[in-house]
C-alpha cells in the first residue's frame, strides 16, 4: 500500500517512521559531516564518472522534487572508483531545497546548511535492475553536490529552464542532450559512508559520496526553484519549498574521506 508523505506538518519528516519504520534504522540519511572526525582513508580511489548527454530523456515534477531521468539500459553513463566496486548506472539526478538560501541541502558540514543539495543517484549493475537494486546493502550509490550561494550557474540554467514545463505535480516532458557531469564541481574529493534513501521508503542501500567542493548558484536562480508547485493541476497551489529531510543520528558509522 502507498502511504502519503510530504514535507508539511502533518506528512513530514518527523512523521515518517509512523509508516516506514526503518526511519529510525541504523544507517539512516542524510548525516551532518564533521570534517575533524571524518577518516582520511588512502584505499579510497578516484571517483570516475562517464556520462553520456544522449542518455538524458526526460524532467519531471514527482511532487515532491523534481528529476531528470536517464537511459540506463545500457553502460553509457557510469560511476566507478570511489568507494564502490563494479559499475553503477546513472538513473536520475534531482535536487533538495529550502525556502530561503539559508537552509535546503540534507548533508550539513559541521552543521551548516547550504541552500540546495544535488543527488545523482546511481544502481549497482550487478543487479538485472534499478528496481532489484534498491533494496540492496550495496545496490545504490547517490553522489551528492552541495549548492552555494555565488555566481549564476550557466551549466544549471538548462535544467531550469525547463522548469516552467512543469510546474506542477506530474508534469513531464523531454529533456535531452544533457551532460549531467557539468553540474560537478573541479575537485571530486569526497567524504563518503552507509547511508539510506532520503526520502521515503528510507531504504538503507546507499553508498553515499559526498563531495567537499560546492557548485555556484545565484539566488535568482533559487527562486527559480522555488516556484514549482508541490501541488497538482487544480490543486490549491503550494509552492515546493523545504523539501528536505534533516539530519539523522549517526549511530556508530564511520565518515571516510578521500582527501587529507
Amino acid at each position: 500500500m502507498a502511504h502519503g508523505w510530504g514535507y508539511g506538518a502533518t506528512d513530514g519528516p518527523d512523521k515518517w517512521a509512523e509508516n516506514f519504520p526503518i526511519a529510525n534504522g541504523p544507517r539512516q540519511s542524510p548525516i551532518n559531516i564533521v570534517p575533524k572526525e571524518a577518516q582520511y582513508d588512502f584505499s579510497l580511489k578516484a571517483l570516475k564518472l562517464k556520462y553520456d548527454p544522449s542518455n538524458a530523456k526526460g524532467i519531471l515534477n514527482n511532487g515532491h522534487s523534481f528529476q531528470v531521468d536517464f537511459v540506463d539500459d545500457t553502460n553509457s553513463s557510469t560511476l566507478t572508483g570511489g568507494p564502490i566496486s563494479g559499475t553503477y548506472r546513472l538513473r536520475q539526478f534531482h535536487f533538495h531545497w529550502g525556502g530561503t538560501d539559508d537552509r535546503g541541502s540534507e548533508h550539513t558540514v559541521n552543521g551548516i546548511n547550504f541552500p540546495c543539495e544535488l543527488h545523482l543517484v546511481h544502481w549497482n549493475t550487478k543487479y538485472p535492475s534499478f528496481g532489484e537494486a534498491a533494496d540492496k546493502p550495496d545496490g545504490l550509490a547517490v553522489v551528492g553536490v552541495f549548492l552555494k550561494i555565488g555566481a549564476a550557474n550557466p551549466r544549471l540554467q538548462k535544467v531550469l529552464d525547463a522548469l516552467d514545463a512543469i510546474k506542477n505535480k506530474g508534469k513531464q516532458t523531454t529533456f535531452a542532450n544533457f551532460d549531467a557531469k557539468s553540474l560537478l564541481p573541479g575537485s571530486l574529493d569526497y567524504w563518503t559512508y552507509d547511508g539510506s534513501l532520503t526520502t521515503p521508503p528510507l531504504l538503507e542501500s546507499v553508498t553515499w559520496i559526498v563531495l567537499k567542493e560546492p557548485i555556484s548558484v545565484s539566488s535568482a536562480q533559487m527562486v527559480k526553484f522555488r516556484k514549482l508547485l508541490f501541488s497538482g493541476e487544480g490543486e490549491t497551489p503550494c509552492c515546493m519549498v523545504d523539501n528536505y529531510r534533516p539530519p539523522q543520528p549517526l549511530k556508530g558509522r564511520q565518515v571516510r574521506a578521500s582527501f587529507k
